[in-house]
């Protein structure tokens, strides 16, 4: 059980990082194409690099597992980005929602598995 539990976490965690590595690169890359999705979906394009900052950050805290409270910040700052982010595309009706739900499926996942393991 023990081990099973070990592999839900690490491929969530994995898969989660992953995606917001991801993000986090195209906020810094493709800031011009980023800018554009932000404007339409009406938020301010000046929070995108602030935004890459955090994302980087929040995985930083979530993996280095040196502070209990700082992981439950990660994780609630990303729940509300994610949550923020799934809200924004079903508003906007623009079809581009599946990520965020994807996102918002391993942090979930992530977040119940770290409590069940001791993470080493």
């Amino acid at each position: 059980m023990e081990k099973r539990n070990k592999i839900i976490y690490w491929v969530a965690t994995g898969l989660l990082s992953g995606l917001m590595l991801m993000s986090a690169s195209m906020y810094f890359m493709k800031h011009e194409m980023v800018s554009e999705t932000f404007s339409f979906l009406g938020f301010p394009s000046f929070i995108i690099y602030p935004l890459a900052v955090a994302k980087l950050v929040g995985l930083l805290a979530i993996w280095s597992n040196k502070s209990k409270l700082l992981k439950e910040w990660a994780y609630a700052g990303f729940f509300f980005d994610f949550v923020l982010a799934l809200g924004a595309h079903l508003v906007a009706a623009d079809g581009q929602f599946g990520m965020a739900a994807i996102a918002i499926v391993l942090l979930i996942v992530s977040r119940i598995y770290d409590s069940k393991v001791i993470v080493n």
